[in-house]
């Protein structure tokens, strides 16, 4: 099956050797989002800020590769401090439709360009 590479401006350009998402078949990875401004490539200021544009952004690669959000079907988060996970699950119940997909949250030492907050997520085509 060969793959697919998804690439869209309305999401910050990778910062590193690797695609905003790959999709195989109805499968599509979606790579790490920090809570980069895509207009300014800027990390945007202080966890509630960083939690919204990691969503935004997930969701905009989302929507190139023809999906959405509701079609996730796992995300990992990893968090500087896991005391903001209220605040994570917060927005994802603002971005995601229930039925929620799994996830893990991890807690990290430290993340690029100083971010708070890292999501990455796996969605399929034909999940609703």
């Amino acid at each position: 099956m060969p793959k697919q590479i998804i690439s869209t401006s309305a999401a910050p350009a990778a910062i590193g050797p690797y695609s905003q998402a790959v999709r195989a078949g109805d499968t599509v990875y979606l790579s790490g989002q920090i809570g980069l401004d895509p207009a300014t490539a800027q990390l945007v200021e202080g966890i509630d800020a960083q939690i919204e544009r990691v969503f935004q952004n997930l969701q905009a690669v989302a929507q190139a590769a023809g999906g959405s959000l509701g079609q996730v079907v796992k995300f990992t988060v990893y968090l500087t401090d896991l005391s903001h996970t209220p605040k994570v699950n917060a927005a994802m119940e603002r971005h995601v439709p229930a039925p929620f997909p799994a996830r893990a949250t991890l807690g990290v030492a430290a993340l690029p360009r100083g971010a708070l907050i890292e999501a990455d997520a796996v969605l399929v085509l034909d999940a609703a």
